[in-house]
């Protein structure tokens, strides 16, 4: 998993009944855009994470267009 900062990640639960977990990547600390990742969730809450397979990172086709275009 490659990330940037901005982007937005959702990690499944692990539990039946339990909701999804939504965030932005604050910033990144692996090499070459990889985990960890700390990610300000939409709960407010902030916190150091390496995503799992239930994780899905969702990139917006307009911020990267507009990057590449610069």
């Amino acid at each position: 998993m490659k990330a940037k900062v901005g982007d937005a990640i959702t990690m499944t639960t692990e539990h039946v009944g339990q909701a999804n977990r939504h965030g932005t990547i604050r910033e990144v600390h692996g090499p070459d855009g990889g985990p960890p990742y700390l990610v300000e969730w939409s709960d407010g809450h902030t916190g150091l994470i390496t995503p799992g397979p239930g994780s899905v990172l969702r990139v917006d086709t307009q911020q990267a267009e507009g990057q590449a275009a610069t």
